[in-house]
């Protein structure tokens, strides 16, 4: 896991959304495009999730988002 998916997810952990969002939407790899798309679901935006994981290479799951936050922080 790169520092930028790190930081994304550290911001999104201290309720800074925005924060998050406007780092990770510079990138493009795959664990990129999971993290952007877990934070449109914190949005309730899931269409756009569901754009965002699919771009990574994954179906959206349907885990709770603390789960979900659990599951991608643990990759590397």
């Amino acid at each position: 896991m790169a520092e930028y998916h790190q930081q994304a997810l550290s911001l999104v952990r201290n309720n800074d959304w925005e924060g998050a969002h406007t780092l990770i939407q510079e990138y493009t790899d795959d664990l990129a495009c999971v993290v952007h798309g877990y934070l449109h679901r914190v949005e309730g935006d899931l269409d756009n999730a569901r754009y965002w994981y699919t771009r990574g290479g994954v179906d959206m799951p349907d885990n709770a988002l603390g789960e979900e936050w659990h599951r991608i922080s643990d990759q590397s």
